[in-house]
């Protein structure tokens, strides 16, 4: 072959214009290239709920917690919100909203401060629900006679707590009691109409069984007849718990097995139905809740390490919410807790090495529902006051038992162990560790003043500094009766008010 013929473009010849224009070329393209490489990359195609409202919030069960245990409760101190379990009716045909049928709403404020500890994570901002409903006890929508009735005992306690997320967790024969599938999804459908005709908002959530195949037949029932009544859902929490397997199947898989059947429900049904999708389609509709370490089916064990793949998978596919069952159950047995194999309520039955289901499902979730900025309130600290105050003002010269409570600076403590001429509750200087205190939440416009139970005159024979008394012996002071528990005299009975170890005298209530 001639060099002549070679050349790919042998024989040709530039005219004038050809090689001003391969000029020019050999100028822009480089310029062009180098353009190219400073262009910022564009962002990835959000996928499933926005970043901002992916929001984590363990369920709580309120009525697990009384006194001292106040003091270390997971509710105020675990990473993100809180879904509060659950409102029940106080019996079979009566209406009345209760927690759990055993304590009315003034009782658990009163008895699980759960008011002012509500007002505590408002004020800071945390992801709040409550849920009706639960796999115990009667759910509302079935004692209720009326469409009307329901709507009333739902108001009474969303409007109590301020909360705009609902949580409906229906399971068992809920799940196939048609007339309370009506009602409920009537009353639902008012309520949130008039929460947005008065300016506010209300998120719907409902909480379903499902199999790593998805949503049951009842389940999706349960979809059909909140949409029917024109709900706007919020999303659908799938129960990612008790699968009745046989345990050789991780359950972070056969979780996400669970949450890839169920998107694909849910936006069939939407589609179906021409209703539009979040923007980022049928995961932001999805939520997850696991039940964390041993679950109710004896070999399934929810482990940390499934939490983390669990949220790696959430992460990844833009599922709206994470929950879990429950906060009061995120700690290892203790050692006095022997027979694992039982399901406990306050601890998980796994070793967790120092580790938090709480705070490994919350990594990245720390977004709000429906992405609506967090109202940080800051609302005008109540001034101690003697006579005003719901629990007496804290002073260094007072003992104080574990499981007291005092009020301190518009604030309300709870005592964690025996202490007396310690540091102020408030203490800056102190960690969470240190202190012997631990804040429940603000005093609140709604506290009755502190004062002690009396009884008539008489009835008991007055407390004297002279007098000796034994155990048992009751007493009077200033109309407040006392019993002693040991040997004493001249020890005034009002110290046991707040110190319940050293005071030979107890607080009682009644004849």
């Amino acid at each position: 072959m001639s060099p002549r013929s070679s050349s790919r473009y042998a024989g040709r010849r530039l005219s004038p214009l050809r090689l001003l224009i391969s000029l020019a070329a050999l100028v822009i393209i480089p310029a062009s290239v180098a353009a190219v490489t400073v262009l910022p990359a564009l962002p990835p195609a959000v996928q499933g709920a926005s970043v901002a409202s992916r929001w984590f919030a363990g369920y709580y069960d309120v009525t697990l917690e009384t006194g001292a245990q106040l003091a270390t409760s997971a509710f105020d101190s675990a990473a993100g919100g809180a879904v509060l379990a659950f409102v029940v009716a106080a019996g079979d045909q009566d209406c009345t909203p209760t927690w759990g049928k055993n304590y009315t709403l003034d009782q658990a404020g009163q008895t699980f401060q759960l008011d002012r500890r509500i007002e505590r994570m408002r004020r800071e901002g945390q992801p709040l629900a409550v849920s009706f409903g639960g796999a115990i006890n009667t759910e509302l929508a079935a004692a209720c006679s009326s469409t009307s009735a329901l709507t009333a005992a739902y108001r009474t306690v969303m409007d109590r707590y301020q909360i705009d997320v609902m949580d409906l967790d229906l399971e068992g024969a809920m799940l196939t009691n048609a007339a309370a599938s009506t009602r409920r999804a009537q009353a639902v459908a008012q309520l949130q109409e008039a929460r947005r005709s008065s300016g506010g908002s209300l998120d719907v959530w409902l909480t379903l069984p499902v199999s790593p195949q998805g949503l049951t037949a009842d389940g999706i029932a349960q979809v059909d007849a909140l949409l029917d009544a024109g709900v706007d859902i919020a999303g659908v929490n799938a129960m990612t718990m008790d699968f009745g397997t046989d345990g050789t199947t991780p359950m972070s898989t056969l979780s996400t097995d669970a949450l890839t059947a169920t998107e694909a429900q849910l936006a069939t049904v939407w589609n179906d139905r021409k209703i539009a999708l979040p923007d980022g389609g049928a995961w932001a509709l999805l939520g997850a809740t696991p039940m964390i370490g041993r679950n109710d089916v004896p070999r399934e064990i929810f482990s940390t390490d499934d939490a983390r793949a669990l949220n790696a998978f959430a992460t990844e596919h833009g599922v709206q919410r994470l929950s879990m069952w429950s906060l009061n159950r995120d700690q290892t047995c203790g050692s006095n807790y022997p027979n694992l194999t039982i399901v406990s309520t306050s601890c998980s039955g796994i070793e967790q090495a120092g580790e938090s289901f709480a705070t490994i499902m919350a990594d990245g979730y720390g977004g709000t529902p429906s992405g609506r900025p967090a109202v940080l309130k800051t609302s005008e600290i109540i001034p101690d006051d003697a006579t005003t105050s719901p629990y007496p003002i804290w002073s260094s010269a007072t003992y104080y038992s574990a499981g007291v409570m005092v009020v301190w600076k518009g604030s309300v403590y709870v005592s964690k162990w025996w202490n007396e001429d310690g540091a102020t509750p408030d203490d800056p200087t102190l960690d969470a560790g240190a202190s012997a205190w631990s804040y429940l939440g603000p005093v609140l416009a709604s506290d009755t003043p502190f004062a002690l139970p009396t009884l008539p005159p008489g009835t008991y024979p007055d407390w004297s500094a002279t007098t000796l008394y034994d155990q048992g012996d009751r007493v009077q002071l200033n109309g407040t009766a006392y019993e002693a528990r040991w040997w004493s005299q001249g020890k005034s009975p009002d110290r046991s008010v707040l110190d319940h170890d050293y005071s030979p005298w107890k607080l009682i209530t009644g004849p």
